[in-house]
């Protein structure tokens, strides 16, 4: 009688969507390969979302099991991941982060209590650009709002995790989301009362944009399709555990501010240009707190910290602005 040995169950699946990152799914992948847990628990799935580079044969060569779609967006390829995967945990994590090696083994620890059903890890950067900096910084000051909560309702998936049977209970990510699908879905889970912890420990690098206009355009997409995001779920425009509610108050500013700014040029009234400079002055003073931790932990980010401000409540601002319309005149975005 001849023995059979059966390969370990796979307890973990990896999902990672890729589109044209020849550049950097094969840094990701390799870091995934060299975990602190065996390698046996876990599967790496790359959902190459219709790249037109060697994005498929990068990740494939670097230990990936790769599967291909026609460009859909990420949501799309999560889900195609998800339905391909074997484990009962899913991770999610970009083309263009690199998990530490103590990252898989970081994430599960979420799931040692039975009730908790999916978390949220951490950016970090070693960038030299002084745009990068900042862009980590924000990240941290996010961070540290999120610290505060027991339980949070924002996952972004450049480092997540999920219970399986809860993520196939809720539906997966909409697809009609190109943008802040990760947001949709979190909020969707902890409105049916499920429970999400963030893991300040569970670590991926990221190249954060490095020039003002990337960050701009970044921006501009976030709000433009945070719309969709608000209409399914419009109570989170009141509060949510990612967005600190200083930046609400800093759209509102640069709203009034350009406002008052057009209609002093329009009407050629020297005391509504005093109160558009008073508004943007506002915006900048409002970022004082923000601007105390930077003093602490990178001084030199100060020098562009107050224009990077103004730029991220302009570009939200008319993103949002430029999506509430498109929706409201044509009911969709694209």
């Amino acid at each position: 009688m001849t023995e059979t040995t059966q390969s370990p169950k796979v307890e973990i699946s990896i999902i990672i969507p890729a589109y044209n990152a020849a550049d950097t799914i094969s840094a990701c992948v390799q870091a995934l390969q060299t975990q602190t847990i065996p390698r046996e628990r876990y599967e790496i799935i790359v959902v190459d979302d219709g790249s037109t580079d060697d994005t498929a044969q990068r990740a494939a060569a670097a230990g990936a099991r790769v599967i291909r779609q026609e460009n859909a967006g990420q949501a799309k390829a999560r889900n195609t991941g998800v339905s391909a995967s074997k484990g009962q945990v899913l991770l999610f994590t970009d083309a263009d982060c690199i998990p530490l090696s103590n990252w898989i083994q970081n994430m599960l620890y979420a799931f040692n209590k039975t009730d908790i059903v999916g978390a949220k890890g951490v950016y970090v950067s070693n960038q030299t650009e002084l745009i990068a900096r900042f862009v980590q910084l924000e990240h941290e000051d996010r961070y540290d709002y999120m610290r505060r909560e027991s339980y949070i309702d924002f996952v972004d998936t450049y480092s997540a995790a999920y219970r399986r049977d809860v993520f196939l209970e809720m539906g997966g990510f909409d697809e009609k989301f190109r943008i802040d699908e990760d947001q949709e879905l979190s909020f969707r889970i902890s409105f049916a009362e499920y429970k999400l912890v963030f893991l300040p420990n569970a670590k991926v690098i990221h190249r954060h944009v490095k020039t003002v206009r990337h960050y701009i355009r970044r921006k501009f997409f976030i709000g433009y399709w945070k719309n969709l995001v608000v209409r399914r779920h419009p109570e989170k425009l009141a509060r949510d555990s990612h967005t600190p509610q200083v930046l609400k108050l800093q759209m509102a500013f640069a709203a009034l501010g350009s406002g008052l700014l057009a209609l002093s040029i329009l009407f050629r009234r020297a005391w509504l240009g005093r109160a558009s400079l008073a508004s943007w002055l506002a915006l900048v003073l409002s970022g004082v707190p923000f601007y105390r931790k930077i003093w602490r932990r990178d001084r030199a980010v100060l020098w562009v910290a107050p224009l990077m401000l103004i730029a991220r409540a302009v570009s939200l601002g008319a993103g949002f602005a430029w999506g509430w319309l498109k929706l409201t005149l044509w009911g969709r975005l694209e």
